[in-house]
């Protein structure tokens, strides 16, 4: 079993209970008991997360850590594309996210992100959303179950956690259960699945069968009182305001202007477009898969040919990217935006047999931008190639930590599984130089 230590509290607080959580959500800047480490720096105030999900394991050394060039005929392993500059001094990406390179002074590059599993696809996606090794007995919460628990949605007529990409157990809420899992949709046009009502359904006729579905609920739960008939209550009563005119005007996006829509380009980037959009309704955290039906073939796990069309990807990416941040901004919500882009592990500097490249965790990139953090920074040097970290590692459970702390919610704060308590992030410290 692997050991960690945990930072933020004693045996004795572990064990505390309720009143201990209460205690560590009351205040900002978080403080704790005091035979415990407090944090010597206040948390964030970011409302809202986006996260952008590159799934298949983006390679750090072809997008936001350049190294020399390396050539896959020859075998000299290095970067595919050439290095530019950026607005922050001294700091280079790939020519394909030139888009970036000109605002990248509102993101930061988190450039030494670690774990151990390398081969398993599954098991490193749920690391980097849990933050925990994959375990036989728990299943862990999703970071955007935690976020959507400790934090709910800001409006309660939309839901906290929106899952833009196909469903999946390492996206869900665990043992907190289904009250902090996601709401999902795959189209940008019909919104979420089971919510979407017929053309020729007007308010006032939806209306009319919602009062007269209350009149029949109420009467099944005084003569069923039980728990199981309470949670599903509890799941219409949302299915309902879900599918209320309010949540369902996000999903208008032919009411934005023309020019932003085109400034967002592919099907990805309209996910980005409607993302801003949920988050300005209230949602809580938005995940947004990249790349769902494999644009290159192979997605972002770049093996043999894969390689050959991976700029298309990263110009896709930089493109949505660009104009999300853009965006947030113009509509003053990238302070109060955490946007990540994250993905499974990197990819190795040496071209396999096919000329593409294998797994790589123990040293890529994660990319943070806005959420009231001091940005225009890259954080953590690896060496010459990319694959080994020189100065300044950074966890899995660090990462997490850093975006629970960016959103104000302590990453010591218990949660529960059952009656046994469990510490939000696994011993994750946040990453200093991005607080205030």
């Amino acid at each position: 079993m692997q050991q960690h230590s945990y930072p933020f509290f004693s045996r004795r607080s572990f064990l505390a209970g309720s009143s201990a959580t209460a205690m560590l959500a009351a205040s900002r800047p978080f403080t704790l008991p005091a035979e415990d480490k407090p944090l010597e720096f206040a948390a964030g105030k970011a409302e809202h997360c986006l996260m952008i999900w590159l799934g298949g394991g983006a390679c750090q050394i072809d997008t936001w850590d350049p190294k020399e060039m390396g050539d896959p005929k020859a075998g000299k392993a290095g970067s595919y594309y050439k290095a530019i500059d950026t607005v922050v001094d001294g700091v280079q990406v790939s020519e394909h996210l030139a888009s970036s390179a000109a605002i990248l002074d509102r993101y930061n590059i988190l450039r030494t992100v670690h774990h151990e599993v390398i081969d398993e696809h599954a098991i490193a996606t749920n690391r980097m959303h849990t933050g925990r090794p994959t375990s036989g007995t728990v299943m862990y919460p999703s970071i955007g179950s935690l976020v959507s628990h400790h934090r709910g949605a800001v409006d309660p007529a939309v839901p906290p956690y929106v899952l833009i990409g196909y469903p999946n157990v390492t996206r869900g809420p665990g043992f907190l259960g289904p009250q902090a899992g996601y709401v999902y949709l795959t189209d940008t046009s019909k919104g979420p699945v089971g919510i979407s009502r017929p053309e020729n359904l007007t308010d006032s006729r939806q209306q009319r069968r919602t009062d007269l579905l209350r009149q029949l609920r109420k009467r099944f739960l005084n003569e069923n009182p039980g728990k199981q008939v309470r949670d599903y209550d509890l799941a219409i009563s949302q299915a309902l305001d879900l599918s209320g005119p309010g949540f369902r005007a996000a999903f208008q996006l032919e009411k934005e202007p023309d020019s932003r829509r085109q400034a967002y380009g592919s099907e990805f980037g309209q996910r980005c477009l409607l993302a801003r959009r949920l988050v300005q309704r209230g949602v809580r955290f938005v995940e947004i898969s990249h790349n769902l039906n494999f644009v290159n073939g192979t997605g972002w796990d770049t093996h043999n040919d894969g390689q050959l069309k991976q700029h298309l990807l990263i110009r896709q990416l930089d493109k949505a990217l660009a104009a999300l941040v853009t965006d947030l901004e113009q509509q003053n919500l990238l302070d109060k935006t955490l946007v990540v882009v994250s993905t499974e592990f990197g990819r190795p500097a040496s071209f396999d047999s096919g000329g593409g490249r294998g797994h790589h965790s123990r040293c890529f990139s994660v990319v943070m931008a806005g959420g009231g953090l001091r940005t225009g920074q890259a954080i953590g040097v690896s060496d010459e190639l990319g694959m080994k970290i020189l100065e300044q590692p950074i966890s899995v459970p660090d990462l997490h930590a850093t975006i629970h702390y960016a959103m104000g919610i302590h990453p010591g704060t218990m949660i529960y599984d059952g009656d046994r308590p469990v510490p939000t992030t696994d011993g994750g410290m946040p990453i200093r130089q991005l607080f205030s």
